[in-house]
């Protein structure tokens, strides 16, 4: 087979997998780029309701808050806390689904007298735009066919930017003009061809990044075999599903918060800036706790502590892990451009807005091959009669 026919072959790969991708693609840069600053937003949004006055007396514990909260049965079930250090920011408290299936807003709440302050501005805004940004808005949400499409949508993704790359391979590939450089001279099929391959090649790289990173939350398998690639420790058992009793016998003990707060407190030292406390559901024998290091970056340690004793069941600290496990800790970051700070996050949001460009280009040169393609119309003559 010549390199004609191959390119060939690659051509119609990429315009298939381009016409079946490009709408879900577009939403998905779309909707990536919102996000990209989503905690900065909702800070600037909720400064003012986040803030509370600092007091000589100490705050609440997190048991003592959840009872004042629980008194009002139009709240619903505490599912986490979120503490700051901080002693002028506002407990964040989230709820467990509803039994439609529905997930309350979250609240903001005074650490010492448990008042609630009100619920964070864009927090339900956001939470659209993530789940249409992994599951398209589909019913069952990651249980649904919408983290399937997503996921094979980003495979496509790949499929394009492997062939793409062997489609733009010019004759002279050390020409950087050839590469990198639009024909801004060009209109019409010649500039849409321009500035499809030209820009592509400029974000190859970044939508390589984000393709391969963003894997991990479509595929058990591809994750495990990340985990298996870059750490050094067997992968962890599979989490019970949600709603999954623990036939333990420490699940059936009452919850010990004040004890669980305690050694959550020890382990996580004077380094955090904010910890998380995941309340078990279900009969669950453990509280799992998160203790952020970094404000900026996916940085954490995790503790899971028993529920009715307060004893230490397992730590995970990540400045224990090796440097593949610290990637995998962080696939977040990865996935975002923050592990090169602001600048990457910026440039990676831009990819990810630019999305939709590739998606008009590719169907307008599309349209184009089919026009030159299609065979000219005979010219039909008209033979008149005599005396006509």
């Amino acid at each position: 087979m010549t390199t004609s026919h191959i390119k060939t072959a690659l051509l119609q790969i990429h315009s298939i997998v381009g016409l079946a991708a490009a709408l879900i693609l577009s939403v998905m840069g779309v909707t990536g780029a919102i996000m990209s600053f989503e905690d900065e937003i909702q800070a600037g949004l909720n400064g003012a309701l986040a803030h509370v006055v600092a007091r000589d007396a100490a705050p609440l514990a997190p048991a003592e808050l959840i009872a004042r909260l629980q008194a009002d049965p139009a709240l619903g079930k505490v599912a986490a806390l979120s503490l700051s250090r901080d002693p002028t920011s506002a407990v964040r408290v989230r709820f467990a689904r509803s039994e439609d299936g529905g997930h309350p807003s979250s609240v903001l709440v005074d650490p010492y007298d448990g008042r609630v302050l009100g619920t964070p501005l864009g927090e339900s805004f956001f939470a659209t735009i993530r789940r249409l940004h992994r599951w398209l808005l589909l019913p069952g949400d990651g249980k649904g066919a919408g983290r399937q499409i997503t996921g094979a949508t980003v495979l496509g993704l790949i499929v394009l930017l492997i062939s793409g790359l062997v489609l733009r391979w010019p004759r002279r590939a050390s020409s950087a003009a050839l590469w990198l450089k639009p024909q801004w001279r060009l209109s019409g099929r010649g500039l849409h061809r321009s500035l499809h391959s030209v820009i592509g090649t400029w974000l190859l790289p970044i939508y390589l990044v984000i393709a391969l990173s963003g894997l991990s939350y479509s595929y058990v398998w591809y994750k495990d075999g990340l985990t298996w690639l870059l750490s050094t420790k067997p992968p962890a058992a599979p989490k019970p599903a949600r709603g999954e009793r623990d036939a333990s016998p420490a699940s059936q003990q009452p919850l010990a918060l004040d004890l669980v707060w305690a050694t959550a407190l020890r382990e996580a030292g004077d380094r955090y800036i904010t910890l998380d406390l995941m309340l078990p559901a279900g009969g669950a024998a453990a509280v799992r706790v998160r203790s952020w290091l970094d404000e900026t970056h996916d940085i954490r340690d995790e503790f899971r502590i028993d529920a009715g004793t307060g004893r230490l069941i397992a730590a995970e600290r990540y400045a224990d892990k090796s440097t593949g496990e610290r990637v995998l800790a962080r696939v977040f970051d990865i996935h975002r451009g923050s592990m090169l700070g602001w600048p990457g996050r910026i440039l990676f949001m831009l990819a990810a807005a630019t999305m939709p460009l590739f998606a008009v280009t590719g169907l307008l040169l599309y349209m184009s091959r089919r026009r030159l393609r299609r065979p000219p119309q005979p010219v039909r003559t008209v033979r008149l009669v005599p005396g006509e």
